[in-house]
């Protein structure tokens, strides 16, 4: 597992942008390529010059937009694949993700009781972020809210640790050791702050039509 995160930090190193591009999309169909501690290694390395800006974009922000695209592209090939797969994908190849039938009845679980708006939160969960796509391809989610709330999770998740490793700078190698512990706490910081935001606009829309009654 150790050998494989290592070679898929390689190949950010090596080959850049299109390295990140391919360890994004890789990390989104159940690979564990620890995208929490990928993408501000990467943000690091922009700020250190080894990834270079792209016109007038910083280059921790092309490392955001290319993981984001990224992210876009592997959630959507991993719905597509449960969307016409379904079920039957998940007994027979399930296990070469790491994603059983137990694991899927949980997801599911999570994905009936809070409805659309999980495609969102499951973005900032660790590994669930990585299969969280196949489970609303097989309910088939209705495309336009997949797609919606898995770009502006990803977008949240890519530019917020790019944004870590980018302060960083050439400090990221005396503090990799604890790079994946301060990666999620932005994580969680990020989560709460989204769950605040949604619990004061849902007490907003509850209050005004009884505003209007009265």
């Amino acid at each position: 597992m150790e050998h494989l995160t290592q070679t898929l930090h390689d190949l950010v190193v090596h080959f850049g942008y299109a390295g990140l591009f391919v360890v994004v999309v890789l990390g989104n169909l159940g690979m564990p390529a620890a995208l929490e501690v990928m993408v501000p290694t990467a943000g690091g390395l922009a700020a250190q010059g080894h990834l270079a800006p792209v016109g007038p974009l910083a280059g921790w922000i092309v490392v955001a937009v290319v993981a984001t695209i990224g992210e876009l592209l592997g959630a959507t090939i991993l719905y597509t694949i449960g969307f016409y797969g379904g079920l039957p994908f998940v007994h027979r190849y399930g296990r070469y993700i790491r994603f059983s039938q137990h694991e899927y009845d949980r997801v599911h679980a999570f994905f009936e009781r809070y409805g659309r708006p999980t495609v969102f939160w499951c973005r900032f969960i660790p590994f669930v972020r990585g299969v969280s796509s196949l489970p609303a391809g097989i309910s088939r989610m209705q495309k336009r809210y997949f797609f919606t709330y898995t770009l502006l999770g990803s977008a949240i998740f890519c530019f917020g640790l790019s944004y870590l490793g980018n302060v960083a700078g050439n400090n990221l190698d005396a503090i990799v050791g604890s790079l994946h512990k301060a990666a999620l706490s932005i994580v969680v910081l990020l989560v709460v702050l989204a769950v605040a935001a949604f619990v004061v606009l849902r007490a907003r829309k509850k209050k005004a039509p009884t505003d209007l009654a009265a």
